[in-house]
């Protein structure tokens, strides 16, 4: 269930004011979606004798953090020394590309601090509220900490896991099928699923990501672009495997737009291609858990896989996915390429979508 639709569930049937307050951080810290990475998404609220006097949340990464800005945004910080501020995750205790937020509330003389989820992050992980206390702060912890810990799925993944957060995507036919059966060479195009609200949403999730993944065979075939077109935000890494080094240099994903990593055993010439990497992979070995080594050492938080049906299933087998999302159509094809299974889900919701169903699936 979507954070922001689970809590008005929960407002439904009773809340704290605790509660009420964090839900609000939680609004806030969702509008730093497209900015704040790879920082968490993360709000905050300053409550004064029952009034919020100030809020803010992270819009960037490299900018003020969400207490930065809700302190900001109180017009007499005399009220600081008699309010309550709220924050979704432990203030930062250290100095990374700002001053810890630990200090400024220590500074600004805030008594009580009420937090969503403590930071597992290596250079936070309870810094934050050991400083808070130690200053004479009261500290609360916990309060709708599963729904600031969901918020924030990627970037507790990325850094407990040491990999990246693996969201898979795909669109199959109402009986089972991923594509028509096609050879490479042949110029049949591939079938189409997508009306245009989801191609939007395909688009949005690609923004949203930092890394996008495919096979050869799906980038011979269906020579995509991989890139945002359709959603605002920046085009992510494209990322192919390709083992023998035989893709064409002509297609889409070499056409030096935007960056391209080829994980192969074969290295090539791409002269004149400067936004063409090359990373060298044992394909006698683990495949997928060298790929998502390279992408944790290079920051790569969250990694989007779409396509074909074997690299689906592959990541699928080795239990290497967080998120799926699955679009049926309402065409029958009767026969082709079988569209990946899942079987390792922990939850489901579908949506309907235009005559479409969206299966969305959380590991």
């Amino acid at each position: 269930m979507n954070v922001l639709v689970g809590l008005f569930v929960k407002e439904t049937i009773a809340m704290t004011i605790d509660e009420r307050y964090m839900a609000r951080c939680l609004q806030l810290a969702a509008c730093g979606r497209a900015g704040a990475a790879p920082n968490p998404m993360v709000g905050a609220v300053i409550v004064h004798n029952g009034t919020i006097i100030g809020e803010g949340y992270h819009r960037q990464c490299g900018g003020p953090h969400a207490e930065v800005n809700a302190i900001a945004a109180v017009e007499d910080e005399r009220l600081l020394r008699e309010s309550t501020m709220y924050v979704s995750l432990e203030p930062c205790a250290h100095y990374g590309k700002t001053p810890p937020c630990a200090d400024l509330i220590v500074s600004k003389g805030i008594p009580h601090v009420v937090i969503g989820c403590r930071d597992s992050y290596a250079e936070v992980d309870g810094k934050g509220i050991q400083k808070l206390r130690a200053a004479g702060i009261e500290v609360t912890i916990g309060v709708l900490e599963q729904e600031c810990r969901e918020l924030n799925r990627a970037f507790f993944t990325y850094h407990s896991k040491q990999r990246p957060y693996i969201t898979l995507k795909w669109a199959q036919s109402t009986d089972g099928y991923i594509d028509a059966l096609r050879e490479e060479g042949e110029a049949h195009e591939p079938v189409k699923f997508s009306t245009e609200e989801s191609a939007l949403r395909v688009h949005r999730l690609r923004a949203l990501s930092d890394a996008i993944l495919v096979g050869r065979r799906t980038a011979v075939l269906d020579n995509p672009s991989l890139t945002t077109r359709l959603w605002p935000g920046k085009s992510p890494l494209r990322l192919v495997i390709d083992r023998k080094g035989m893709l064409d240099k002509g297609l889409r994903l070499f056409d030096n737009t935007s960056k391209t990593t080829v994980f192969t055993e074969v290295l090539r010439d791409f002269e004149g291609l400067d936004k063409v990497e090359q990373v060298v992979v044992d394909f006698e070995g683990d495949v997928l858990a060298q790929i998502a080594e390279y992408l944790y050492k290079n920051k790569v938080q969250r990694l989007l896989v779409e396509g074909g049906s074997q690299t689906l299933q592959r990541f699928i087998d080795a239990g290497l996915w967080d998120e799926a999302y699955i679009e049926w159509a309402p065409i029958m094809l009767g026969d082709g390429v079988k569209a990946p299974e899942i079987t390792n889900w922990q939850k489901k919701e579908t949506l309907e979508s235009f005559g479409h169903q969206i299966e969305h699936f959380l590991a």
